[in-house]
């Protein structure tokens, strides 16, 4: 598998943030039940399927245990992963994110935290080349207070915009028409994710926000738009029947 093939499949991301109260008494075994039902009914509307990783840590060993085991099952059916844990640091310690997330699982994905420096990024860039995975770093993300720092200006472009040009000049990591290095920047900001495919072409985007957040959704080639609750609990709950609407509604 090759994470760049999610660029040829339908532009949509099921982002799976389980929340036990939501799953009853045997929470751990309903989640697993509902995520592989989820993946199997909305495999052929995906992209790829994102994991964010805080949800299964704060479930212990065991959430751990099924976040890999999730993995593993979207990659039979085929899914591309993408594991969103915004992992950052230096040395061997990147070095040993790199080897779990992307190693581990070749052909897969991971997001990253560029704000060590671009020498911080050279062992998931690495990893990634290696294991025909890709890196998603943060650039301008959904969040409100996101331009505190993002939109500082440098040269007088917004610093994002700096750290985009930076990146797409890794051409080490380019594969074909596509590099391996791509950039999260969030759909509540379309003028960013605009701005973002207009400097860097052959740069993929992972743009989150796509429902709860009131992101919208873009079709520009090499975006891939991510939903969470909107898609993982629409409603407010688990509901694959809702789910499968509300995934045909997007797409």
């Amino acid at each position: 598998m090759d994470f760049l093939d999610a660029l040829k499949r339908p532009p949509l991301v099921l982002g799976v943030d389980p929340r036990p109260k939501l799953h009853g008494r045997e929470a751990l075994a309903h989640i697993r039940r509902y995520t592989l039902d989820l993946m199997e009914a909305l495999a052929g509307k995906l992209a790829a399927v994102k994991f964010q990783l805080a949800f299964f840590e704060a479930l212990g060993p065991k959430g751990m245990e099924l976040l890999f085991e999730l993995a593993s099952g979207a990659r039979v059916m085929g899914l591309p992963v993408i594991f969103d844990g915004k992992r950052g640091d230096v040395g061997s310690t990147a070095e040993a994110y790199a080897r779990t997330y992307l190693e581990a699982f070749p052909g897969s994905a991971l997001t990253v935290n560029p704000y060590l420096g671009l020498d911080a990024l050279m062992p998931f860039v690495e990893a990634a080349d290696r294991a025909r995975g890709a890196l998603f770093v943060l650039l301008k993300t959904s969040n409100p207070g996101s331009g505190f720092l993002q939109d500082l200006p440098v040269d007088g472009r917004p610093l994002w915009e700096y750290l985009l040009e930076a990146l797409a000049a890794l051409g080490k990591a380019r594969e074909g028409s596509w590099s391996r290095v791509g950039g999260v920047v969030g759909g509540t900001y379309p003028g960013a994710v605009r701005r973002a495919r207009a400097l860097a072409p052959a740069f993929p985007l992972l743009v989150p926000g796509l429902g709860a957040q009131g992101g919208g959704f873009f079709r520009e080639e090499g975006v891939l738009n991510a939903a969470s609750r909107a898609l993982y609990y629409p409603g407010g709950r688990p509901d694959l029947e809702a789910a499968l609407k509300a995934a045909e509604a997007f797409v």
